[in-house]
């Protein structure tokens, strides 16, 4: 991920960490990422973990990654076909079919995402 995604990685948020509350203390260091590094949101399937009120005081929201994705399409569609198309063309162990990569989406909690790629999956 690292070499992926520029800029990925966070440091300098470790004196923050003991300052958080959140159900889950083992997930403050994800927070306390954000706020050092000035996000707008927390993407996770971890929802309950990240309660907005807490995040709300940092002007930090979660998303779910399906509403990540659809946010995404909506702003910009074609960089969400081409990822989908690099995604899927990565998969080698089996590859997969754009139908077999689709249905994987639908599988993993992400069926916002299985509906706006759907139409595209001629080409992905």
């Amino acid at each position: 991920m690292n070499q992926a995604v520029l800029d990925c990685l966070v440091t300098g948020h470790e004196t923050l960490i003991e300052s958080l509350e959140l159900p889950d203390p083992d997930d403050r260091h994800v927070l306390a990422a954000a706020i050092h590094a000035g996000a707008d949101a927390i993407v996770t399937f971890n929802l309950r973990d990240f309660p907005e009120e807490v995040l709300d005081l940092y002007n930090v929201e979660v998303l779910h990654p399906d509403d990540f994705i659809q946010f995404q399409h909506d702003f910009n569609t074609a960089a969400v076909i081409i990822a989908a198309q690099r995604c899927r063309k990565r998969l080698r162990n089996p590859p997969r079919t754009a139908d077999e990569y689709l249905d994987t989406l639908s599988q993993q909690r992400l069926p916002k995402t299985f509906a706006v790629l759907s139409p595209y999956s001629a080409i992905l």
